[in-house]
């Protein structure tokens, strides 16, 4: 599941709306809303993301934390390390292998690490 997806996912337990009668209501099949909420499709677009925020009446730093989850929501991430340092090279081989093997606490402490502390 992809971060975009887990707050999709959120917003519509919050509201108690089916998949089924948001895809519909979006426009979009069942199957494609699925996929976006489990992340087995790439990152959605800046519209299908302005079409959730409004769909569930989002605003200001919802809307701006949404945006920022869809462009963190690409499952399959590809990382160049071209030019950079042997240790970076093996950080990302060494994460690639081992991030299933990762739990939530580890994940949160290397996110915070990173800077990204923000609450969503």
């Amino acid at each position: 599941m992809t971060p975009f997806g887990a707050r999709v996912r959120e917003l519509r337990d919050l509201k108690k709306i089916p998949q089924k009668t948001m895809a519909e209501d979006l426009r979009v099949s069942s199957a494609y809303l699925s996929a976006l909420e489990h992340g087995n499709r790439g990152r959605p677009g800046p519209g299908f993301v302005m079409q959730v925020a409004n769909y569930f009446g989002l605003i200001w730093d919802d809307v701006d934390n949404l945006k920022i989850l869809a462009n963190l929501s690409h499952p399959r991430v590809r990382v160049d390390t071209g030019g950079l340092s042997p240790q970076a090279t093996l950080l990302a081989n060494l994460l690639a292998i081992h991030i299933s093997e990762l739990d939530g606490d580890t994940i949160n402490r290397i996110l915070r690490e990173m800077g990204f502390d923000k609450e969503f």
